[in-house]
């Protein structure tokens, strides 16, 4: 009597999620992957492979250590501080290398940007002090913080003119003062403008236009330093230490009048310095390693002058000490420490990284991490650029995030990520150590490594060994490109070899050798399984599947450009139980 047929069973995977490494690849959900490589999971049936990064656009004169970007008098630029203390910026729309400052001018790092309107950019130097670009002068922002009277004077009477000699850098503001005299002695000088671009003492007089002689005086200069600056609430703050400063209304320059001053924060949920400020959502969020504060309800004594604020703790024990990893992204601050990746939504901070659990013991935070915005296929991500320890080799990757949803990708040796509104379009960019410059996820033609490794499969029975038969991969190639997927069948305890399948048709003479195509330009031209291939295409790439065990899954790699895997399938029978 023949032998009844095993029933043959069949699991098909289309509503894809992202990486999970939280758990084992038998643990996770069906439709996650235990590594997800230059592959973003779109939605249902849209798993595509992401565009690769750009030729070089530019070689900055020595190795990145900051990056970030800025708009003045309506050019996009993004600013390169770098190693030997020089910055050069990089106008966005002809990638042409402007030098903003020589060597030796700022700290080889730590060194952080703020936009003041759109007519300059602010920088902040841990050692070197506070600057102001616009576009043409690099001017150090020493300003005037008040005048000491030394003596008086007499006689002075009519109208009082203030004089403060000139800045000392080309680009500076003169600063301006008024006087007031009792019985014709000067008794108070008060400044009403702060100036800036004084690097050295400066000098005051007053003359009366119906006379007085004898007023001297000490210009008093405040040259602040600082680890992180924003703009918010038209004003500029600057964090040095756990002391935050902040200027006058309106004022880039002024440190000194009456709405400017200084807030340090004392209470034991800093314990450590200020590492970022952040202005976001109508708030200045100030990070500490594990704390993060809020400033709001910025506004000015109608008795006093004085500038007034909410201080707010909304976290007493998460922050992060990674400054270039945060930033404002929809409604939310998102950012990394070392443990995590957190968002906060006005008061509430929420982890969104448990699914990238088992990559973080593996970051080496020895090197730079930062963070920007980036556009791939019209969607906007959160990325993190880290370097990764791939089982003892270190790689330059991006964690990358949307729609709750995590993938990684390899944009090349990429040590810095920053973005700028190119366009209309939210840009990414990359700076490597050798001052080389991309458009990162730009080139849809180019060949990109893609790693999709599936979860482990119980289809449904995970007490019960499984025999793989057949497997299937459901795949969209753009026009005219020719793509080969590389395939293992996976169980708990196997790999399979190598099963290369893919979009083009081989003709072969009686020889068995292939037999080139050329069209009348005598260019060689693919064909593929749907015949030649003019638009693009939809490919069932199948093969016989031979693996076995409770759980079964694929590898699937490729470094064909831009094409999407729309499902993947598998026939198997069921075998024994225990």
């Amino acid at each position: 009597m023949a032998q009844t047929e095993q029933k043959k069973s069949y699991h098909v995977t289309k509503d894809f999620k992202g990486i999970n490494t939280k758990a084992n690849r038998t643990a996770i959900d069906q439709n996650e992957f235990s590594w997800l490589e230059n592959i973003m999971p779109i939605g249902y049936g849209n798993l595509r492979v992401i565009p690769s990064y750009s030729a070089v656009l530019a070689t900055t004169s020595s190795t990145p250590k900051t990056v970030a970007s800025a708009n003045i008098n309506n050019v996009n630029y993004m600013f390169f501080f770098q190693s030997n203390g020089s910055c050069q910026a990089m106008n966005l729309a002809s990638n042409a290398l402007t030098t903003v400052a020589a060597a030796a001018t700022f700290s080889s790092s730590g060194v952080q940007i703020a936009q003041w309107n759109n007519e300059r950019v602010l920088i902040i130097d841990p050692v070197n002090g506070y600057f102001n670009w616009n576009g043409t002068n690099l001017v150090k922002m020493g300003s005037v913080n008040g005048i000491t009277i030394t003596n008086g004077g007499s006689a002075y009477s009519g109208t009082l003119t203030v004089t403060i000699s000139a800045p000392n850098q080309t680009g500076g503001v003169q600063a301006t003062a008024t006087a007031t005299a009792t019985s014709g002695v000067i008794t108070s000088i008060t400044v009403t403008n702060a100036g800036s671009g004084y690097t050295s003492a400066a000098s005051v007089s007053v003359t009366g236009s119906g006379g007085g002689a004898g007023f001297t005086g000490t210009v008093n200069l405040l040259a602040l330093t600082g680890q992180a600056i924003a703009t918010f609430s038209g004003r500029v703050w600057i964090a040095t230490g756990r002391t935050v400063y902040y200027s006058a209304v309106n004022s880039y320059s002024d440190f000194g009048t009456v709405s400017a001053g200084n807030i340090t924060i004392n209470d034991g949920t800093l314990h450590g310095d200020i590492t970022q400020l952040i202005s976001a959502n109508n708030f200045l969020y100030v990070f500490g390693t594990d704390s993060i504060n809020v400033f709001s309800d910025v506004r000015v004594s109608s008795t006093t002058g004085g500038t007034l604020f909410t201080n707010t703790n909304v976290s007493a024990s998460i922050g992060s000490d990674l400054p270039a990893a945060i930033f404002a992204y929809f409604r939310s601050v998102l950012f990394m420490n070392r443990y995590g990746v957190y968002a906060l939504v006005g008061a509430t901070t929420t982890k969104i990284s448990d699914a990238l659990d088992n990559i973080f013991p593996n970051i080496d935070f020895s090197y730079p991490v930062t963070a920007c915005q980036a556009l791939i296929y019209n969607i906007l991500v959160a990325a993190w650029s880290i370097t990764y320890n791939d089982k003892g080799t270190l790689r330059k990757l991006q964690l990358v995030f949307f729609d709750r949803k995590w993938f990684v990708t390899d944009m090349g040796e990429v040590t810095h990520v920053a973005s700028s509104p190119v366009s209309g379009l939210i840009t990414a960019y990359g700076a490597r150590s050798n001052g080389q410059i991309y458009k990162l996820y730009s080139n849809t033609t180019a060949n990109v490594t893609s790693v999709c490794r599936t979860a482990l499969w119980a289809l449904n029975d995970p007490i019960r060994t499984k025999q793989a038969l057949k497997l299937g991969v459901e795949a969209t190639f753009p026009t005219n490109t020719v793509g080969t997927i590389n395939i293992t069948m996976d169980s708990e305890t196997q790999t399979s070899p190598i099963i290369s399948l893919g979009n083009a048709v081989n003709w072969q003479n009686a020889f068995f050798s292939n037999i080139p195509w050329t069209n009348n330009s005598n260019v060689q031209v693919p064909w593929v399984s749907s015949g030649y291939q003019l638009t693009e295409g939809y490919n069932l790439l199948k093969y016989d599947a031979q693996m076995y065990g409770k759980y079964l899954g694929m590898s699937i790699t490729s470094t064909a450009p831009a094409f999407t895997y729309n499902g993947f399938q598998l026939e198997h029978e069921l075998r024994v139980r225990f």
